[in-house]
């Protein structure tokens, strides 16, 4: 066993890349060509939309989807400061006022009852996301934007294979936002997707992703600029490659939960992890570990740091936005930027610890991983309890 390079993510390439890949090279197309819409349609089929569009990347994709409904100055739109992926920081690229509302402690998803203490009458969305792969609780969610007359965004970034009530994420949202950067289980390196049903957005964000050959003579470029942020054909030939082999990934990674779930309870005080009543599968992003109460923001940086030196990669698997020099020094009260203001945000941001989770791990492995956590864990916090 390799104790020297125990990755955080891997990405998985095979014959199917290098063959789609290579076609694009020997091809007169590496931009807006045949290999971009047939990743759009399979993706779009994956998911249960009638549309997608491939973007730069989701915090790209999002500040599109902001513009296409003209959200900007003076909007205010709610979301959760736990995530991965700072997708939510597109609502500041879009000009709006990101408005941080706590969330779910169990879930790690935004709350719709804390969110729905957030709506003003600037309020004009709502971004939520399925946290570290678990589904958000959609249905009140959906409910509250519709009862305010709110736009729905969906973050599925970390959540690829999940099912909530018989749907698969990327379903509920007005749009739902994908990156399939790493450690996305989708990887393209960078890059992301935009899904929806709806037929008149899905025109509006076709055009301000990027100023195509045909625009050129258009006079309407002038009052709504679009941005240089489409997905050229060589990482869309990644994609489509890496969807077709998506559901046995998301398989084998299956097995690298089950080995890590039966190496777990060698802690004391385990607890099994959490699934909402109506979420059916999770398809975790990376295997998130919660300290113990014991445990500090600081004992955290030293266990990931012993790790480091075992030869593990590990990291803290958020850095909540409220508590971020930008928004920590941004004017007006609708940033929420001290601490306490979100509790379980800040309980979990604090000890929430993220280890390797990919296809190339073993199981000799992920008992390495363990009991090496197992060990810092007893140096760093002298026995305290670690939670999944």
């Amino acid at each position: 066993m390799d104790i020297d390079a125990i990755s955080l993510s891997e990405p998985e390439c095979g014959r199917r890349e290098i063959e789609l890949v290579n076609a694009v090279l020997h091809s007169t197309r590496w931009s807006d060509g045949p290999m971009l819409e047939s990743f759009e349609r399979a993706f779009a089929g994956w998911t249960g939309r009638r549309h997608a569009v491939a973007v730069g990347s989701g915090t790209l994709g999002t500040w599109i989807a902001l513009r296409a409904w003209g959200i900007g100055p003076d909007d205010e739109v709610i979301c959760a400061a736990h995530a991965w992926h700072q997708v939510a920081q597109a609502i500041t690229l879009a000009g709006a006022t990101p408005v941080f509302a706590d969330i779910d402690y169990w879930s790690g998803c935004l709350s719709a009852e804390k969110a729905a203490l957030k709506i003003g009458p600037k309020t004009r969305a709502i971004l939520a996301g399925n946290t570290n792969g678990h589904p958000a609780a959609w249905v009140p969610l959906r409910a509250l934007a519709d009862a305010h007359g709110l736009r729905l965004i969906e973050d599925s970034t970390e959540a690829l294979g999940s099912r909530y009530l018989g749907r698969t994420v990327g379903s509920f949202g007005d749009v739902a936002v994908f990156d399939f950067s790493q450690p996305s289980a989708l990887c393209t390196g960078e890059g992301g997707m935009l899904v929806t049903d709806d037929d008149e957005l899905v025109h509006e964000l076709r055009y301000l992703r990027q100023r195509r050959v045909a625009d050129r003579s258009s006079l309407s470029v002038g009052s709504r600029v679009p941005l240089q942020a489409g997905m050229s054909e060589l990482t869309a030939a990644l994609g489509l490659a890496q969807l077709a082999g998506l559901d046995e990934r998301l398989a084998a990674r299956k097995q690298v939960e089950a080995w890590y779930h039966a190496e777990m309870q060698s802690f004391e005080g385990i607890k099994p992890p959490y699934l909402a009543e109506d979420v059916e599968e999770v398809h975790w992003m990376l295997y998130v570990v919660h300290l113990g109460k014991r445990f500090t923001q600081s004992a955290r940086s030293q266990m990931i740091d012993d790790l480091r030196a075992c030869g593990v990669e590990t990291a803290a698997y958020s850095h909540p936005l409220h508590r971020q020099f930008f928004y920590m020094q941004a004017a007006g009260d609708a940033i929420g930027r001290k601490r306490g203001l979100l509790p379980d945000t800040d309980r979990i941001g604090d000890r929430a610890l993220a280890l390797p989770l990919h296809t190339q791990l073993d199981a000799d492995q992920v008992k390495y991983i363990v009991k090496t956590l197992k060990d810092t864990a007893t140096n760093v916090g002298a026995g305290a309890a670690i939670y999944l």
